[in-house]
């Protein structure tokens, strides 16, 4: 039997909070978030699984970052909001609730803000929480490792990318195996 701090393909879902480009200047190491996030996009993709990408007022923080658009679908529908959780917004819970998953992948901007309050409203819904420490950042380092602690202390489960491709995979044998085992090389 599976513990239930390890992620079920038949039960995940992905979430990326405000990965825009407003954000390009000010945190120093969107490069690198932004590269891992667009690798679990599209590992995502290739497992089948739910992607939900979300966007904090577009109009002044400007679209997804084009590392991350250029993984989606032309076709792909964001989330537009105002409300610094995710879960403020209706579009979003509607969404999110018609996946069906019950474990929720996160990752994004900026960990103490709209990342911290996705989370805990996460929780508070009964979903699972796996953050991926390798995609979450702020503009200033103590708000980010203040966020993770207390996230963590509140019941999210620190992931990183490949952890999470591989629990979802979870055998040398999945069908999906090379194609992942390509993406991350």
């Amino acid at each position: 039997m599976t513990h239930s701090n390890i992620l079920d393909k038949a039960k995940t879902a992905l979430v990326v909070v405000d990965l825009q480009e407003a954000f390009r200047s000010p945190i120093n190491d969107f490069a690198q978030i932004v590269s891992r996030t667009s690798l679990v996009v599209r590992g995502f993709q290739i497992l089948g699984l739910p992607v939900i990408v979300t966007e904090q007022y577009p109009k002044g923080l400007g679209r997804t970052a084009e590392e991350i658009l250029f993984s989606l679908p032309p076709e792909f529908e964001f989330v537009e909001k105002t409300a610094f959780s995710s879960c403020g917004a209706s579009a979003f819970m509607e969404k999110l609730r018609a996946t069906g998953a019950s474990q929720i992948v996160l990752c994004g901007l900026e960990a103490h803000v709209c990342i911290n309050q996705t989370a805990h409203d996460l929780l508070n819904e009964n979903y699972a929480v796996h953050l991926l420490h390798d995609c979450v950042s702020s503009r200033f380092t103590p708000d980010k490792e203040i966020a993770l602690r207390k996230m963590q202390a509140s019941g999210v489960v620190p992931s990183s990318v490949e952890m999470a491709l591989f629990e979802l995979m979870k055998d040398a044998k999945h069908e999906q195996f090379k194609a992942i085992q390509e993406l991350i090389k």
